[in-house]
């Protein structure tokens, strides 16, 4: 096989596996979304209010999607990866439910001007008569990324192959039994290491 060859089929390896990653995401967040907006649209139907918004939720979780992705690649998040993997998680956590925050403001904004109130008529909007529900949906967010950006981690150290293999393969077992002669090792040697173990 020439280099050429090699070359182009590794970008489509990479192709690949970027719009997996980004499907991966996308339906997360959209499960995430829309199982807020259903709630959000019971509760409203207590009150006799309707709600149809729905298209928003997946409009969110393609834009998102693709935020994270563009955020993994300008290493954005990245300050604590030499940490416990729980800094890192709660460190991403906290930086992209900003971000959704900020996606939600800028969403009022186009409101605002389609419907003619000007540039910030519809932040002003939001601000009055949905603060208290914005507040509601960070908070739901916050709590949903958190397992989402530590699984993420773990596969950052352990490597997306042995992530697969802990979830949908038996293997796991092998898996963990070296992770832990790996931890113990270090132990004993008054260090620790947040490198995988190497594969046998």
């Amino acid at each position: 096989m020439s280099s050429s060859e090699k070359k182009k089929r590794t970008w489509k390896e990479i192709l690949f596996h970027e719009m997996v990653e980004y499907w991966i995401n996308f339906f997360y967040l959209a499960l995430m979304f829309a199982a807020f907006t259903q709630y959000r649209r019971f509760v409203l139907a207590a009150y006799s209010i309707t709600y149809e918004n729905y298209w928003v939720a997946v409009i969110q979780a393609l834009i998102l999607a693709k935020v994270i992705m563009i955020g993994a690649v300008v290493r954005l998040g990245r300050a604590l990866e030499g940490k416990p993997l729980i800094y890192p998680t709660l460190h991403k956590t906290v930086v992209f439910t900003l971000l959704v925050i900020a996606f939600t403001v800028v969403e009022h904004t186009v409101k605002g001007l389609w419907n003619g109130k000007g540039l910030t008529g519809g932040v002003v909007e939001m601000y009055r008569e949905r603060f208290h529900e914005l507040l509601a949906g960070s908070l739901v967010i916050l709590v949903a990324f958190i397992p989402f950006f530590a699984v993420r981690e773990l596969g950052r150290v352990l490597g997306g192959e042995k992530l697969r293999a802990l979830f949908f393969s038996r293997t796991h077992l092998k898996i963990a039994a070296t992770g832990c002669r790996c931890i113990q090792a270090g132990r004993s040697r008054g260090s620790w290491s947040h490198d995988a173990p190497s594969d046998s």
